[in-house]
C-alpha cells in the first residue's frame, strides 16, 4: 500500500511539474500577425515572429514596406515583450498578453501610452 501512494504522489508530481514547464515556456505565436496601432491614425503593421521556446525573433513591416527587426522579443506565459528600433527613432519596447489568435497590448511613444492589437494571419 505504501508503494502505491509512493508511485501515485510521484506521478501528480510529475504531472505538476510539466504543466508549470508548459506554462513557463509561453503562448506559441510563431507566425505572422496583423497589428494595428490604436493611435490617432491607426497604422497597420504585419509582425512576422520566430518563437524558440520563450525567445522570439522577427520583424515589424509598416504599410510602405519598410522591415525592422525585433529585439529583445520574450514570451513568459501569456504575456509577450519584445522592442523595435526604427532608423533615427528611440528603441520602443511593446508589451501585451496573447489570448489564443490574438493579442493587444501598449507601447510608449513620448510620453504617451499607446494601444494596439494584433490577429494573427
Amino acid at each position: 500500500m505504501k508503494h502505491k501512494i509512493v508511485a501515485l504522489c510521484s506521478i501528480m508530481l510529475f504531472v505538476l511539474v510539466f504543466g508549470v514547464v508548459a506554462h513557463a515556456q509561453g503562448a506559441k505565436v510563431a507566425g505572422t500577425w496583423i497589428m494595428t496601432n490604436k493611435g490617432g491614425d491607426g497604422v497597420v503593421t504585419t509582425l512576422t515572429l520566430t518563437q524558440d521556446g520563450i525567445t522570439l525573433k522577427g520583424t515589424m513591416r509598416s504599410e510602405n514596406g519598410a522591415e525592422t527587426p525585433i529585439d529583445d522579443g520574450n514570451m513568459s506565459g501569456e504575456n509577450i515583450t519584445f522592442t523595435v528600433t526604427r532608423p533615427g527613432q528611440n528603441k520602443v519596447e511593446y508589451k501585451g498578453t496573447v489570448d489564443g489568435e490574438s493579442m493587444r497590448g501598449t507601447f510608449m511613444q513620448d510620453e504617451n501610452s499607446i494601444g494596439w492589437t494584433a490577429k494573427r494571419s
